[in-house]
């Protein structure tokens, strides 16, 4: 009976010691779970930029709703589009 409780006790540790390796140093251990929580704080950078180009550019869609049209807005992208200027405008050629 001794010897049964000794053969237990052994396999039992040796499961021990390989699911703690595992968790430890295995590929899906604390290194692992580091790589991730650097992911994640990149991640969430992006997500914070991304977030305030939204934000700018949801400010720019609702200058140009029909109940509240901004006109210097629509004066400037009209003329951007149209390639028209008025007699007394100042047009200035660049390259690009």
């Amino acid at each position: 009976m001794r010897r049964f409780d000794f053969v237990v006790t052994c396999v039992c540790c040796a499961l021990l010691g390989y699911f703690g390796w595992h968790a430890y140093k295995g590929p899906r251990g604390f290194p692992y779970r580091d790589g991730l929580a650097i992911k994640v704080a990149s991640l969430k950078d992006k997500y914070e930029s991304m977030q305030q180009q939204r934000e700018k550019l949801e400010g720019k869609v609702s200058l140009l709703r029909p109940e509240s049209i901004d006109p210097d807005l629509l004066d400037e992208l009209a003329r951007g589009n149209l390639e028209l200027a008025k007699p007394t405008d100042v047009v200035a050629f660049t390259s690009r």
